[in-house]
């Protein structure tokens, strides 16, 4: 399922390009910029005078990258620091709750510290009290274990003026094709991208629980489930629950679901996304808490035509979101599943869900609307690094419907090898209940 996409980061110092007038570089150092060390010099020239002539031109440009530097500067410090507080006065309010989100998915990867190690500016446009900026981030991502990760994207960040200051309202992230990352990269809220699931025996996987289906050929698959409280007083966790087709035997998957998130400390996170293989998972708006009822349905709209309509809907409070994509699937399959999602050093700890309970579950197979007993779905048992039963299927419901997927207290895992990854961002609410 996001990485993921996952990656608003943070900030240290690059290294300078000796260029052609000392007096440039201090201006550079000045407003902030840095560039590719392996540039020519006469495009390092040509890109810092451009930067340096439209900061001294408009003085809100300046303002503009001080504060998206600023932000990073504090986003590094809040997760080292754990005071996620110190982010607050650069960020919108919906942008900051996401900047908490972020931080404590990283902290539940393992992550103690994040450091900018290279940035350059790109366009930086101003409208009115609105503006975009452009960049280039490099940056590095420590574990507990004394790992260390190195991720490059190219960030858009959007700002609004609030009071005569720029407030940053959100980070639309991509890594460019040539983007070099080692073991332990971690995206934030980009979800981190799926894979099929990890196969260790007929019916048991070290990543998903729950059914699937390979018998036909799937054109839509429709479930409903109530979102599961973890429990946030003991170790750290994450759980995605979603529908999806493909990703079975095929390496291509297109899924949606929640995400819940025991960051520790009595704190967790809700999420809604979406992720189509190779891509990155999406945000969507649709908020969750515990206890919410929730649908996802994802149908080609048409045989063969490769759009496919992707609904997610909160029955209690009534949100909805949709949108159609294009996607090529193989449509081998149809699951229906709770998943350990995936992070940098593999298969991230299964969270303390207790349980969650699929109602409704359908699949079109072959052009018919079938249930998931109808559909020959069967079941997959989840097991941790030392092959004991993380996660348990019931047996299919008397409706041919319906089932659900037991938490047991068997430990979970860290780094196991492969499987989905499950990082998106979206609608979040703490909560101060579970075990």
């Amino acid at each position: 399922m996001q990485t993921t996409s996952f990656d608003n980061h943070r900030r240290s110092r690059p290294r300078w390009m000796v260029v052609a007038a000392s007096v440039l570089v201090v201006i550079l150092i000045a407003i902030g910029l840095t560039l590719p060390t392996s540039a020519p010099a006469h495009q390092l020239w040509a890109a810092a005078a451009s930067t340096v002539a439209q900061a001294q031109a408009d003085p809100q440009v300046a303002a503009i990258q001080a504060v998206i530097q600023q932000a990073n500067q504090e986003q590094a410090a809040a997760l080292a620091g754990n005071d996620p507080s110190q982010m607050s006065d650069t960020a919108t309010a919906a942008y900051y709750r996401q900047l908490v989100q972020i931080n404590q998915a990283l902290i539940a990867q393992g992550a103690t510290s994040i450091d900018l190690i290279h940035l350059s500016w790109g366009p930086i446009n101003v409208t009115g009290s609105s503006a975009t900026a452009t960049t280039s981030e490099v940056w590095t991502t420590t574990f507990s274990d004394g790992t260390t990760a190195e991720s490059s994207d190219t960030n858009v960040y959007t700002l609004v003026q609030q009071n005569g200051t720029w407030l940053i309202q959100a980070d639309q992230q991509t890594a460019p094709a040539s983007a070099h990352a080692t073991p332990g990269v971690v995206t934030p809220p980009g979800p981190q991208t799926p894979v099929p699931a990890v196969s260790v025996g007929q019916n048991t996987s070290h990543n998903w629980a729950g059914y699937a289906t390979t018998s036909g050929t799937y054109t839509g698959v429709t479930g409903t489930w109530t979102v599961p409280v973890p429990g946030i007083n003991g170790a750290p966790g994450v759980g995605a629950t979603w529908v999806g087709i493909g990703g079975v035997s095929s390496h291509d998957l297109i899924q949606a679901g929640t995400q819940d998130v025991a960051a520790g400390g009595g704190q967790a996170e809700f999420q809604t996304w979406i992720e189509m293989l190779p891509q990155a998972s999406q945000q969507v708006p649709v908020a969750v808490v515990p206890g919410d009822s929730v649908t996802v349905s994802i149908n080609e709209q048409g045989a063969g035509s490769g759009t496919w309509q992707i609904s997610i809907t909160n029955n209690t409070s009534g949100q909805t979101y949709q949108t159609t994509v294009q996607y090529a699937s193989s449509e081998s399959s149809a699951e229906w599943i709770m998943e350990a999602p995936t992070g940098a050093n593999g298969v991230l700890p299964l969270d303390n869900f207790s349980s969650v309970s699929f109602t409704a579950a359908s699949a079109t197979q072959n052009g018919q609307t079938v249930d998931i007993s109808q559909a020959g779905a069967l079941p997959i048992t989840m097991l941790n690094a030392n092959n004991q039963p993380l996660a348990v299927p019931s047996a299919i419901g008397s409706n041919g419907s319906s089932f659900s997927v037991a938490r047991t207290t068997a430990p979970a895992s860290t780094g196991t090898a492969g499987g989905p990854g499950r990082r998106p961002g979206g609608a979040s609410a703490p909560v101060g209940q579970g075990g």
